[in-house]
This record gives structure tokens, sequence and C-alpha cells, in this order.
């Protein structure tokens, strides 16, 4: 373990670096938890520096959510570097003659120079400037801690090279694998791989490393038995920032129920299972036949709509079903205040827990599970009110599933919707990360 840095002996307030591609505008999945771990540092008193791109970057690759800044903490001081300018460029007066004489070539060389500079395709190339920005802060006002966010991975090296250049503690903090892919719970990389061989090196000196599950920490436990102390479960959760939502004395209408999916529709999701489920308990029910099935939220990871997933939902039209579009984070509590009823619908792995699992619990909606029992959601769902689960991903179960689900809520009353919110407090999202920010408070001085 690393001697405080000076400005920790100090006196003062500890000075935190996180490292996080997907800080706000961005409008990927991991954006919230990056949004919520910085404002939490803030909370518990240190000083905080986010190291991210710029907000072009994710106007042009992923799309953006201008209004989730607003909810960054105002002493958090975000620090902006580009991000592959050259990627999106839509402008050909901007590409340079080897690109426009052969594009594929152009992308193939940037990718081999990318991965030279580090292993993570697209990505690699950030190592410097990641590493230049983060010594020029360090330098600035000596930094305590890092915590980097991945993905990408590459959000790991400044900690990495604090660490080794200036003795400096940091934390991997993962969302998605990295040698683990978590749909298929096979390795993504192999350990000899120089992928491997630089993530074991980085978890070895690293003060702790955070995992959104309890199954991903245990498989990197398995993985590294020698550093078992220093893995910890840091879930994801819901944002009472975001999510203050209004009694209601009776859910639905005379004219039927609004059930609803708000998260990004992507592929390894059961999409046409739950439509297909959908339809069926339409053709079983009156209630679900008076009712409607509404989609909120991305196509897809990036800023280009996922045609596929479009055209599906498009398919299932005269079914009662419509996509009415992305939803910002600061707008979802109004969203979830007009429907009745939400599907889960999540990828089928132990691994995969899903975001959006704390925010529905806390919704104290009935919630249709339309996900595989060992899909890793299941367990934060288990013994919640108004809560169907399937046994299985067919549409007789499905259907099943969505017609309790209908039935639980053409009935439920204002009283047991308080209730279902309650039991929901203790998976807000301060109450996973406080505990580990207090640790790490300690390791870096202690109180001041």
């Amino acid at each position: 373990m690393s001697e405080p840095s000076p400005a920790a002996a100090a006196g003062d307030r500890p000075h935190v670096l996180y490292v996080a591609w997907g800080f706000p505008p961005s409008r990927g999945a991991g954006m919230y938890r990056a949004l919520a771990t910085a404002n939490a540092f803030a909370a518990e008193g240190w000083e905080v520096t986010v190291l991210t791109a710029t907000r072009d970057t994710f106007e042009r690759l992923t799309g953006s959510d201008p209004a989730a800044e607003a909810a960054v903490d105002p002493a958090v001081r975000v620090e902006r570097i580009p991000f592959d300018p050259d990627r999106g460029e839509e402008d050909l007066a901007r590409w340079s003659r080897s690109r426009v004489l052969s594009p594929l070539l152009w992308n193939y060389l940037r990718w081999l120079r990318s991965s030279a500079a580090f292993p993570e395709g697209g990505y690699g190339h950030w190592r410097a400037p990641l590493i230049k920005a983060a010594e020029r802060i360090h330098a600035d006002r000596p930094v305590d801690l890092v915590v980097g966010s991945a993905n990408p991975n590459v959000d790991f090296t400044p900690g990495e090279h604090l660490h080794r250049t200036h003795g400096v503690p940091y934390v991997m903090d993962y969302r998605d694998g990295w040698s683990l892919d978590v749909y298929t719970g096979e390795r993504a990389v192999s350990r000899r791989s120089r992928a491997g061989r630089i993530e074991s090196r980085m978890l070895e000196s690293a003060v702790e490393a955070w995992f959104v599950n309890e199954p991903i920490r245990a498989w990197h436990a398995r993985e590294h038995p020698e550093l078992e102390g220093r893995l910890h479960v840091v879930s994801n959760g819901w944002d009472p920032k975001f999510l203050r939502l209004r009694p209601r004395e009776r859910l639905g209408s005379d004219d039927g129920l609004t059930f609803a999916y708000l998260g990004t529709i992507y592929g390894p999701m059961p999409l046409r299972e739950a439509l297909e489920g959908w339809r069926l308990a339409r053709s079983r029910s009156e209630l679900i036949a008076r009712s409607r099935l509404v989609f909120r939220g991305r196509l897809g990871h990036f800023a280009e709509p996922d045609a596929h997933a479009a055209a599906l939902l498009e398919q299932y039209h005269d079914d009662g079903v419509a996509y009415l579009g992305p939803v910002s984070k600061t707008e979802v509590a109004s969203v979830y205040d007009e429907v009745d009823a939400l599907l889960l619908i999540v990828s089928r792995s132990p691994f995969v827990t899903s975001g959006k699992v704390f925010e529905y619990a806390a919704t104290g909606l009935p919630i249709a599970a339309v996900h595989h029992p060992e899909t890793a959601a299941t367990s934060v769902l288990d013994g919640r009110p108004g809560w169907f689960p399937v046994a299985d991903l067919t549409a007789e179960q499905v259907a099943e599933a969505i017609q309790r689900t209908g039935e639980h809520a053409a009935t439920m009353t204002g009283a047991e919707l308080e209730a279902a919110r309650a039991w929901a407090a203790p998976l807000a999202r301060d109450e996973q990360l406080l505990p580990r920010i207090r640790a790490l408070r300690a390791l870096v001085g202690g109180a001041r």
C-alpha cells in the first residue's frame, strides 16, 4: 500500500482523479454510474477532477444528453480532452488525401496504430492523451487517488501510470468485463495475450477493483485468488435525484393499461420473445387487448439508430406497440408517472444485472421480468412486491407473466405502490457507493 501523497499529508481535502470516457453529456448506459460516482465523492468532501472526452465526441459517436450535465455537482471540475476527432467526420474536405484515396486502408492503419498504443481497438490511441492530462492535473494539484471507470479499459491507464511514477493508489471500476464476456461467460482475451497480461499487471498493483455484481466479482476472484481481499462489489443503483415520483391512487384507466420498456434496445436482449409474448397475451386477455406497450430508449449503442431493432418494433405496431424515442435521464420520472407496468427485458447471463433493474424496482410499478431466471437481475428483484418472473423465454411464459402483471396493476392501490417503492430504498446508488468511498478516505489519510 502506498504512503499518502503530499496533498493528503497536508491536511486538506483529498483529491480524486476520476477517469471516465462516458461522462455527461454522454448518452451511454455507463454515464449514470460515472455521474453518480463523481458526485458522491464530492458530497463526501473530496476535491474531484473528472477526466473525460469533449462534448463533440458524444455528439459524433454515441449521441448526447446535454440535460444530464446540469446534474454534475458544481464542485466537480471536469477536464475534457479530444477523443479521435477524425472519427465520425462527415466533411470530406477535412479528410486527408490518403483517407480519400482508400478509406478502408486508412481505417486499418489507424486501427493498427491505436492497438499498438493499447490493446483496445478504437480506444488505444487515447492512452497517451489521457496520461499527459493526468500528469498535468497531478502537477497542478497532487492527486491522492485515481479511479478509472471502464469501459473503455484505456480509462484504467492514468491510474496505473500515476501509481508507477508517483506512488498514487488507484481503483479499477469495472462496468463490463475486460477479460470476461458477460454475455457468454467465456474469456474474451487469453491471460497470455498482451491485453490479458496488462490487465493482470494492473489488477496486481490496484488498491481495489470494483464489480457491479457478485458473479462478476467471483469470476475475477477465481482468476486472481491472491487478490480476493481487494475485489469488491459496488452495485449499480437507482438515482433519487432523477426519480422523484408522484403518489398515485390507482394505476390504469377504463381504456386499459400502459406497459413500458425504458432503456437501450440492443442486440442480445430477447426483444422478439417479448413482443411475441405480448401478442399472445393480447389474444388471451381482454385487459391486455385494451392496453398498449411503449418503448423508450436508444436503438443501439451508437449515434446512428439500430435499423434491425426499429424494423422489429414496427412489425408489432398493429399489436399496440409503439416506439416513442429516447428519453433523457432528467425526464424518466415523468415517463414512469404516466405508465402502469414495466417489462424488464434483459439478456440471458448470470453476469448481467442491467442498471435499469434498480430504477424499475424503485418505481413501485408491477414488473414482468422478461429474462431467463439465471440472469443476475433475478437476485436484485427476488422478493419484491409486484414482480412476475418467467421460468423460460417462451411466448407462453412471457404472455402469462404479462397477464399476471396487468392484473396486478389493474387492482393495485396507492398504499401498495408506496410499499413497493419503500422496498427498493436500500437499492439507491449512494447506498452502494458510500461504504467504498469512505474506506478509500481512510486509505489516503483519514478524516481531515
